[in-house]
């Protein structure tokens, strides 16, 4: 049995080979909060290790950020530093590759003013639109994997002492991204085989609509002619592959802006910011969302919402089972890069324009024509359960199913 470092050794080191998938010559940024620090060290390491020119960090602090959004004037918030945003663009313009370390952020909003908080998003999202263009659109390599605090862990396992708390969830973390296997690296690249099997099944079918009806959701959501279905596992613009989520269970596309109507009801939490949304719906017409409320956090999803008009529509479709290893842990993460992967799931905001064929190479004004969102935001929010139920209208007009109570109908 391997011991905590080893497994830590394996998590930093499947970051590097399979999510980032870095390059001899190439640059690295690796983004970290503070408390991961002997983490981020060993990404670094096995980035070196693995031929990087250069590795840049960007550090970050939930604590710091609480204080900041606390007491600074609303003018700071508004003022993201340009040198930062400067720095990431000029990066990946160069091909760098990003691995971005993230804790969950609970606890983070405790105290502040929900219109601050979401106003440090909206800001954020708009100072870095290029930054993450680059990104979404697979321009470069990038991948997201989680780091425990005690805040988390405690929320997750209650009752239990922080140390064994702890230990709990990174065995969870772990298992979870197959770092526990005895080859990481070949587990992964069978579980990519068996994704790609369902793209590929799904890409055949060419659904033009689907329709989800479960508790509290009837929705229909229609796609452009030229729409496919991917995976985790992407190719940037010089054709390597990378796995942007880890851990990472679904099949997505984009929907036709204009093309989802009806209610949809999310089944999961969702952590913004730190502000937890709950029991979220969304009322849809033409793609647009015309009503909007939650049991908990409803400020927060109206201010998100409100980001821009754009950010009134969907940018993504995601299909993930019941039966993912995630979902059938029996938890709930509070945290989007698990939970998405537990639960189908939509996104508010920009589309992936690598879901359409040719995408990456069209204009904007193409894009728009194919019903591409673009947005400066992007937030999944799960809708998936046992309950739920989703059929696809064929090229012919017939309907079949392709889930039936949250799992896989074929």
């Amino acid at each position: 049995m391997r011991t905590f470092t080893e497994m830590l050794d394996k998590y930093a080191e499947l970051a590097v080979k399979v999510g980032a998938n870095v390059q001899k010559g190439q640059e690295v940024i690796v983004k970290s909060p503070i408390d991961a620090g002997e983490l981020a060290r060993l990404v670094t390491e096995k980035a070196y290790k693995a031929g990087a020119k250069r590795v840049y960090f960007n550090w970050t602090d939930d604590g710091l950020d609480r204080l900041r959004l606390k007491y600074a004037s609303e003018d700071v918030i508004r003022d993201y530093p340009v040198w930062k945003a400067d720095m990431l663009e000029t990066l990946v313009k160069r091909g760098a590759a990003c691995i971005d370390i993230r804790t969950t952020g609970i606890g983070m909003s405790d105290g502040v003013d929900p219109h601050r908080a979401a106003l440090d998003e909206e800001i954020m999202w708009k100072a870095l639109h290029t930054y993450y263009d680059y990104r979404m659109s697979d321009r470069v390599s990038w991948t997201i994997l989680i780091y425990p605090t005690v805040e988390w862990a405690k929320k997750l396992f209650p009752g239990k002492i922080r140390e064994l708390a702890m230990a709990d969830l990174w065995n969870v973390i772990f298992k979870m991204t197959r770092t526990d296997q005895d080859d990481p690296v070949k587990a992964w690249e069978n579980h990519l085989n068996t994704l790609t099997e369902k793209k590929l099944a799904l890409n055949r079918k060419k659904f033009r609509k689907l329709h989800y009806k479960g508790p509290g959701t009837d929705l229909e959501i229609e796609f452009d002619p030229l729409y496919h279905w991917d995976t985790g596992a992407s190719e940037n613009s010089s054709g390597t592959r990378f796995v942007a989520n880890m851990p990472t269970e679904e099949v997505y596309t984009l929907p036709l802006k204009t093309g989802v109507n009806g209610t949809v009801t999310s089944t999961k939490p969702l952590n913004y910011g730190g502000t937890l949304i709950e029991k979220l719906t969304l009322v849809f017409k033409n793609g647009r969302i015309v009503e909007a409320k939650a049991e908990k956090g409803e400020e927060i999803l109206r201010h998100l919402i409100d980001t821009e008009e754009s950010s009134h529509y969907l940018g993504e479709v995601a299909l993930v089972p019941v039966d993912s290893p995630i979902s059938a842990s029996g938890l709930t993460f509070y945290t989007t890069l698990f939970d998405e992967n537990a639960s189908c799931h939509l996104a508010i905001g920009k589309a992936y324009p690598t879901c359409l064929d040719g995408g990456t190479e069209m204009t904007r004004a193409e894009l728009d024509a194919h019903g591409a969102n673009d947005s400066l935001v992007h937030v999944d929010f799960m809708v998936g359960s046992a309950e739920l139920n989703i059929d696809g209208e064929t090229g012919e007009g017939e309907w079949e199913p392709v889930f039936r109570k949250g799992k896989w109908a074929f």
